[in-house]
């Protein structure tokens, strides 16, 4: 019997070791992940699409069954395009939760589609994309929350 799919959908503005940390996490319990890098023509996003997605796949360049790949849309539609039967998402605190919840009713009511929650481990639950993004527009040090391969090109 082989194992299922999942997407991770994210913007990954950039991916941080939190992000890592959920993917490789879930490996065990899925024939492959596939991170869906979202692209939002209305979001402002700090770097590239290119940018993020050689980003995740260097973060992640050791291990085949890691796959990257961008979509515009829902992330449902992506599953579909794939053949996915679940959605990977990390959770951070109560807050991730309400805002999560609504969203995976939404998708299993729209597609069938399960997500299933991890939620993050305790040093990276203050880590977020934002605080990245802000922390890098004020010149402070990211090399403790941004994956390794990733910290020189920051600089």
């Amino acid at each position: 019997m082989s194992l299922p799919i999942a997407v991770f959908p994210g913007t990954f503005d950039p991916i941080t070791i939190g992000h890592v940390s959920i993917v490789r996490r879930a490996l065990p319990l899925f024939s492959k992940v596939i991170v869906g890098m979202g692209v939002n023509s209305t979001k402002k996003s700090m770097f590239s699409p290119e940018q993020r997605i050689a980003w995740i796949n260097e973060a992640f360049a050791d291990d085949v069954r890691v796959e990257t790949t961008s979509f515009e849309g829902l992330t449902v539609d992506l599953c579909k395009r794939v053949g996915a039967g679940y959605i990977l998402r990390g959770l951070r605190n109560s807050t991730d939760h309400g805002y999560e919840r609504s969203i995976a009713l939404m998708n299993r009511q729209l597609a069938g589609v399960e997500t299933l929650f991890l939620p993050s481990l305790a040093e990276h639950a203050h880590i977020s994309s934002t605080i990245v993004r802000e922390l890098i527009a004020n010149k402070a040090d990211v090399a403790a929350l941004v994956p390794m391969d990733i910290r020189a090109a920051m600089r």
